[in-house]
């Protein structure tokens, strides 16, 4: 079947793109500077003006922007247009706080069904495909972005959003769309429903998943493939940077999203120190737009921990799979765990299912962790079985991760399901 062609820039030389880049970010610099009062603050309070950025590198010299920064500034605040100017408002959930506000021009907007586009398509979409959208919409910005960027390269969209599994199965069925975009942890509540309901669900019509909006492993995408017969990639986005279609997976190489440089330029930095790492070490991903007009985010500290990889499928760099974030790592008894670790041992056990909290509790002055999993369906959660998978896996958590964990199975159902993100860390320790 015949596919897209790529954009020109896709495909753009290595010095050509940094040209646009710096060309792009001496822009973006300025119009923050000379619209936003709040980015004027930070930039004369770290005594830099725009005019000091003469090369890619000087961006090091500014300042980062930080959620706090939107919060305080909360809600408008940080614009760097009139609020008039604003086509559309979205905002996180807010869940540790007040949310973090975020406007869109109506030329953000289409930067952003271009590059949404663009990432559909680099997950293998064909023309004549039906995207069913299970991501959330209104103030979260998956549900719109995707249904935006499947529009844009004329896909015929299903806008169901999150929640009501048996009727998503319906549809699936009814329907037969090829490509679905949701959250990996509820696609795999998706397919349980369709197992509930006596169906397979690898005679669905789904031939591609596009899946974002919480960390997830390789080992995560094996077991999607295999339950669903699909292809896996994974989309990479955050509001307060666009939105999702940040960095996208092309489906021919599946190696770490690409990221779409022409409009985002990525750094690495220790987040200890603050201080940029070479392409190709771990560290906290930072990212300044180079085309948003209503808010322009410079150097915006993601949390996320990855590294910068050379391009494959095209030129633009890669980012290696986002597998934590500096600020959900648990820090168990003076050792580093995240729920991505607990999970790929999770993966590896066939008597497990892949639903888990990670449970933080205090016990006197020490921190214990308990790991809540499901046995896999079909298997009792109080057998001789049973006890032999707990003792597996606390044996394989304390001997790969370094920690003591309790383990509480539970059977199948017996963790709650998010309607979006999973909720991967459970903090009872007293404030």
């Amino acid at each position: 079947m015949k596919s897209f062609p790529l954009e020109p820039v896709e495909k753009a030389g290595v010095d050509e793109l940094r040209a646009l880049q710096l060309k792009r970010l001496k822009s973006t610099l300025r119009h923050a500077y000379f619209n936003s009062p709040a980015y004027r603050r930070k930039f004369d309070a770290a005594g830099v003006h725009p005019d000091d950025c003469r090369s890619l590198a000087d961006l090091a010299r500014f300042p980062f922007t930080t959620k706090a920064d939107l919060r305080d500034a909360y809600p408008f605040g940080m614009l760097a247009v009139p609020r008039e100017q604003c086509v559309r408002i979205h905002a996180s959930s807010g869940t540790t706080g007040k949310p973090t506000v975020v406007g869109y021009t109506r030329n953000d907007i289409e930067t952003w069904s271009t590059v949404m586009a663009r990432s559909i398509r680099a997950a293998g979409a064909r023309p004549g495909d039906m995207v069913h959208v299970s991501y959330g919409y209104g103030l979260f910005t998956g549900g719109l972005g995707a249904h935006y960027g499947a529009e844009k390269l004329g896909l015929t969209v299903v806008p169901f959003g999150g929640g009501q599994t048996e009727r998503q199965v319906q549809l699936i069925n009814d329907f037969r769309p090829d490509i679905v975009m949701v959250t990996p942890s509820y696609m795999l509540a998706i397919a349980d429903e369709f197992e509930r309901q006596g169906l397979d669900p690898r005679e669905c019509s789904l031939r591609l998943g596009i899946f974002g909006a919480e960390p997830w492993t390789n080992d995560m995408r094996q077991k999607i493939e295999q339950r669903l017969k699909i292809d896996a990639v994974d989309i990479y986005g955050l509001s307060e940077v666009m939105g999702p279609g940040v960095a996208n997976e092309c489906v021919e190489t599946k190696d770490g999203p690409t990221i779409w440089e022409d409009h985002f330029y990525p750094e690495i930095i220790d987040p200890d120190t603050g201080e940029p790492v070479a392409d190709g070490e771990l560290g906290e991903l930072v990212f300044t737009s180079l085309t948003k007009e209503a808010l322009p985010v410079i150097r915006y500290r993601t949390r996320d921990l990855t590294r910068l990889l050379p391009g494959t499928a095209r030129t633009m760099r890669r980012m290696e799979k986002i597998t934590g974030r500096s600020d959900d790592m648990m820090i168990v008894r003076g050792v580093n765990v995240f729920p991505t670790q607990i999970e790929e041992l999770i993966l590896k056990d066939a008597a497990l299912a892949p639903h888990y909290q990670c449970i933080l509790t205090r016990e006197g002055p020490l921190d214990a962790l308990t790991v809540a999993v499901e046995m896999a369906p079909g298997r009792a959660h109080d057998d001789s079985a049973a006890r032999a998978a707990a003792e597996r896996l606390a044996h394989h958590i304390k001997s790969f991760i370094g920690t003591t964990a309790r383990i509480d199975l539970r059977p199948a159902g017996g963790i709650e399901r998010s309607l979006g993100k999973a909720r991967r860390v459970v903090d009872q320790r007293p404030r």
